[in-house]
């Protein structure tokens, strides 16, 4: 019985692919239409593209058009060709406004570009672009199902936004360069007031202040160490159970001892 199943799939998948050969050689765009909607119902998308990009051209302005441009954005989709896919999406939106696949279209065209968001170490440019598509999309369909999704991964696309601003301020920290990090983590903060990298931006600073205070020549330690003694009150008072708090607290230790040889 395994056998007469594997022979037919055989004959299936052989037939198929005489079809498909068939269809790229037809003169007959009828033929590939008809040939290219069957393999994209079968998931067969690669062969499905190949031939809607040779009739696309003359399928523009007809009635089967809508079928064929969606199904077209809907294939690079499914093969992760997403530069592609957000064009071919775009398109159609713009194309088709009142095709009932129109709203889904508008959000994976949106989505595309999430995809194509590099790690947040590399260049934001496709993030940026991402996120100016989700919030399209959001300000277009505000009652779209697909809103809670557009949402979350506009929230993960700024968080990565907010990431990277915050690493290259830190940065300053680790290569030791206090004054710079204090500078640099405070815009931070003042220009992401609601991010959740606060908490690590706000110790980074103290600790910037406090690195700068302690090391100080002695006729710039007192203002130093007050400016120190501020970022941690700032910290402190932003969450009070922060997870730095042991640290920060040994460090306010050595700060409060070293500002009492100025009040001699």
């Amino acid at each position: 019985m395994k056998k007469i199943v594997s022979l037919f799939l055989l004959v299936i998948l052989f037939g198929s692919c005489g079809e498909y050969q068939k269809a790229l050689k037809s003169e007959d765009v009828a033929v590939k239409f008809e040939v290219a909607s069957k393999l994209y119902d079968a998931g067969k998308y690669d062969d499905a593209i190949r031939l809607i990009e040779q009739i696309a051209p003359a399928y523009r302005g007809k009635p089967q058009a809508e079928k064929l441009f969606y199904m077209f954005s809907q294939s690079y989709y499914k093969t992760r060709q997403y530069y592609l896919a957000a064009y071919q999406f775009e398109s159609f939106v713009s194309g088709y406004p009142k095709s009932e696949k129109v709203e889904e279209s508008a959000y994976l065209g949106a989505k595309c570009y999430s995809m194509l968001s590099p790690v947040y170490s590399l260049d934001q440019t496709d993030t940026y672009k991402a996120i100016d598509k989700l919030q399209g999309f959001i300000d277009s369909y505000p009652n779209s199902t697909y809103l809670p999704e557009a949402n979350k991964t506009l929230r993960e696309l700024n968080e990565k936004i907010e990431k990277k601003v915050y690493e290259n301020a830190k940065q300053y920290h680790t290569i030791m360069d206090y004054k710079s990090a204090m500078v640099a983590l405070d815009n931070f903060v003042g220009d992401y007031p609601g991010t959740p990298f606060k908490e690590d931006a706000l110790f980074y600073k103290y600790d910037s202040a406090y690195q700068l205070g302690i090391n100080s020549i002695p006729s710039k330690m007192e203002e130093r160490l007050n400016i120190a003694k501020t970022a941690y009150n700032s910290l402190i008072k932003f969450k009070p159970e922060t997870k730095y708090k042991k640290i920060a607290d040994e460090m306010m230790v050595r700060i409060e001892t070293d500002l009492k040889n100025f009040t001699k």
